[in-house]
């Protein structure tokens, strides 16, 4: 059985990027996560302890998110994957989409990023 946690518009500003005014003055990310895992206990139990502490991924993440400066944001979403996956052994598969609002696009846009989707080894 896997079911499905989600935390979606995490706010977060960083340096991450290829451009060096990025890495200098940084920029509003978004993020969502996505956790498979088994908590078909705690939906008996009604205990923390039998599923993901929302605000512990969240720290988690954001500290992995924010922990270097990266240029590609592909290597920022890797980074959440590692720590949350490495902190949280219920999660078995996660999901992480970045959104990059500002992105230094020549053009008008609503959203661009990733999603990367990574699973227990």
């Amino acid at each position: 059985m896997s079911d499905t946690i989600f935390i979606t518009g995490v706010s977060i500003h960083a340096h991450h990027g290829a451009l060096d005014h990025e890495g200098h003055v940084g920029q509003r990310f978004i993020i969502d996560l996505e956790l498979t895992a088994d908590i078909s206990e705690a939906s008996r139990s009604d205990r923390l302890s039998d599923t993901v502490s929302y605000a512990n991924v969240v720290a988690t993440a954001t500290a992995a998110f924010k922990d270097a400066n990266y240029k590609l944001v592909e290597r920022a979403a890797g980074a959440v994957a590692e720590a949350v996956l490495a902190a949280f052994p219920k999660i078995s598969i996660i999901k992480v989409t970045v959104h990059k609002p500002h992105a230094p696009i020549a053009a008008i846009f609503d959203d661009v990023g990733v999603i990367l989707t990574r699973a227990r080894a």
